[in-house]
């Protein structure tokens, strides 16, 4: 064989060599960390349900009670969205519903919202919006309390009429200045507590999975 040859085959023989060494430390590294990975998105994913349905109100596996909601005018939503169901003691405690605002002065605003088995809300974030940072941002939960007035709100307290903004009439606060966004996140979480007392009996219904 030719020198030239022969160092080329070598090189090639050395080259495939760090490439079946390299996919196989690439392939270990992906089977360790995958599972923490894994794990890490579903605390994320808990502590964010947490936020707008607490802990203390449910005893169920949250994450597990995930069904897939069909697209809804009232949530908002062009394809299908997701529902956790919350239970206590192995009664209904709740929901969690995903819910759109399509209405923003930006665009879509994105939002998770929690309601009791009464109709009562527990909670409400915005999960993602591109809102004006320094303006409309603040329906934002990082950047203000502002979300927070819409706990224990439901279909009966404020009124019908309330479910604005103040400077419309309305029972909730808003930004002089900055009222597009809020008033597209009011409707919206009015709208989803329309959706849900349309469908609290069916989730009420459904029985809890068998241990």
């Amino acid at each position: 064989m030719k020198p030239a040859l022969r160092n080329a085959v070598r090189t090639g023989a050395v080259l495939l060599v760090f490439a079946l060494a390299g996919t196989a430390l690439l392939a270990l590294t992906h089977e360790r960390t995958d599972p923490i990975i894994a794990q890490s998105r579903q605390a994320e994913k808990i502590a964010l349900l947490n936020q707008v349905f607490p802990a203390a109100r449910y005893d169920n596996d949250l994450l597990a009670s995930q069904q897939r909601v069909p697209a809804s005018d009232l949530l908002g939503t062009r394809q299908p969205s997701a529902l956790w169901i919350a239970r206590q003691g192995g009664r209904f405690a709740g929901v969690v519903l995903e819910a759109v605002a399509p209405d923003g002065y930006s665009g879509n605003i994105a939002l998770l919202i929690g309601i009791d088995a009464d109709g009562t809300i527990t909670g409400v974030r915005v999960t993602a919006h591109r809102e004006t940072p320094g303006l409309g941002d603040y329906i934002d939960r990082a950047k203000s309390a502002w979300a927070d007035q819409f706990t224990g709100a439901s279909l009966l307290a404020p009124a019908d009429r309330g479910w604005n903004v103040k400077k419309d009439g309305g029972h909730f606060d808003a930004r002089a200045g900055a009222t597009i966004t809020p008033r597209a996140v009011v409707k919206a979480v009015k709208r989803a507590l329309d959706y849900y007392a349309r469908h609290r009996a069916a989730w009420a219904g459904q029985e809890p999975p068998t241990p």
